[in-house]
């Protein structure tokens, strides 16, 4: 499966998400963090979910999107669905379940705003079934491609790989949630794991070597995040390397892979080679983690594309 796409974003066409959307809760310590005590800091609570901040980071960068979630019938629920309203994420293709908590994500980092602890409550995603999944293959084979991420349950994954003709690219969440994916590695264009999702699933702690593992699973191209270093990067055409990191003063390193995953897909929208796009999706990573919020709203196509030039 080739990687160039070279699709038009401003055709009407649109890339489809399923996936986890939920409220995130940030705190964030002045200090080291102490383990069962009170350290004081700043809180911090912005709508998220792997599904939904791929799709927000994927607006900004100037794609169509279209999204399937699930959201309760609650409070948050209703206010995240104004604010996919109001940046223009369509969301009429999205579950409302009755008497459902609407997906949370509580997370703790230290002064340097590295992830130290979290706690992810995406129950409610895996009410996207394989049912709901056959009832949209109209709208998901209509995009220009597909993201997924792994808060779905495996059976909803295998009915999306299963049904879709369009190139899916999927983020396995976790090291846990990645072993939901392993079956289904044939299916998927692209896959963005970072070095402990990617070894639970290849044994391998090496990235490019994991990278190259993936392949041999079957995956077309694999792209093995390494955190501040940089990602490895492998494909079916026998084609391996390692590309650092670009520059950026880390300040909240949450958001950083969803973003790298948005731009992995705009991307292959505009058609840049496979090693092009982990430069284009290092670079929005990097714009990412130097913000505060988990979606930087200094985010845009030419942030990223002056990012790249500086390297």
């Amino acid at each position: 499966m080739p990687w160039k796409g070279g699709e038009s974003v401003g055709n009407g066409e649109y890339v489809a998400v399923v996936g986890g959307a939920n409220v995130d809760i940030w705190g964030r310590s002045f200090a080291g963090l102490i383990p069962r005590d009170s350290n004081p800091g700043e809180v911090r609570s912005s709508f998220g979910g792997v599904g939904r901040n791929i799709a927000h980071n994927l607006r900004l960068l100037g794609v169509p999107v279209g999204m399937l979630a699930a959201l309760g019938e609650d409070a948050w629920g209703a206010e995240l669905r104004k604010s996919c309203a109001v940046l223009g994420i369509d969301l009429r293709h999205a579950l409302t379940v009755p008497e459902a908590r609407t997906g949370s994500y509580l997370y703790l980092s230290g002064p340097d705003g590295d992830m130290a602890l979290a706690v992810c409550d995406a129950l409610i995603t895996e009410r996207i079934g394989p049912a709901e999944i056959r009832e949209r293959l109209d709208w998901l084979n209509g995009a220009a491609a597909v993201v997924l991420d792994g808060n779905l349950s495996e059976a909803a994954i295998e009915a999306l790989t299963e049904g879709c003709a369009r190139p899916i690219f999927a983020d396995p969440v976790s090291s846990a949630k990645a072993r939901r994916l392993r079956p289904f590695l044939a299916r998927i264009h692209s896959f963005k794991p970072n070095c402990l999702e990617a070894e639970a699933l290849t044994g391998e702690r090496e990235p490019l070597e994991a990278a190259r593992a993936l392949v041999e699973l079957g995956v077309a191209h694999a792209f093995v995040s390494d955190g501040p270093r940089g990602m490895a990067v492998a494909d079916r055409g026998g084609k391996a390397s390692f590309v650092p990191c670009a520059r950026a003063a880390l300040r909240n390193a949450t958001g950083g892979g969803d973003a790298c995953m948005a731009a992995l897909v705009r991307a292959w929208l505009d058609g840049r080679s496979s090693a092009e796009a982990a430069r284009f999706a290092l670079a929005a990573g990097a714009v990412a983690v130097e913000s505060p919020e988990t979606i930087s709203p200094a985010m845009s196509l030419a942030a990223v594309l002056e990012r790249m030039q500086e390297r």
